[in-house]
């Protein structure tokens, strides 16, 4: 078997971590293997947060909504209920968008939701 000489790409591997781990504490940005754990520790978190991200976001839009909702003497799943049977296919961000920027619009929305969910 021939043989390989490691050294190029090891200091390669090495200094891309420690690339990656600036601005961490401690000795995780200049020690290779605090920096390693660390970038792991990051990679973890990231790839973590991006589903929680998802999460986050639609639970502020439907505070958002339900305050917007509660305004109009409403709660959310009447509202949100009520528009379903009235037809109106608008998600729950762009309601949330219109409940904070322009609250006639949303007020007519309510409208519709109420009459939908009274007949």
């Amino acid at each position: 078997m021939t043989r390989v000489k490691r050294s190029v790409h090891a200091r390669k591997k090495r200094r891309e971590v420690l690339e990656r781990a600036k601005g961490f504490r401690g000795e995780a940005n200049s020690s290779y293997k605090r920096a390693k754990e660390a970038v792991m520790k990051a990679d973890a978190y990231a790839y973590r947060d991006r589903r929680n991200r998802k999460r986050d976001f639609r639970r502020l839009w439907i505070t958002r909504i339900n305050a917007a909702a509660r305004a109009e003497g409403m709660t959310y799943a009447t509202f949100i209920h009520g528009l379903q049977l009235a037809g109106v296919e608008l998600d729950r961000k762009v309601l949330a968008d219109i409940a904070v920027r322009d609250p006639e619009t949303f007020r007519r929305f309510a409208a519709r939701a109420r009459e939908a969910a009274a007949a």
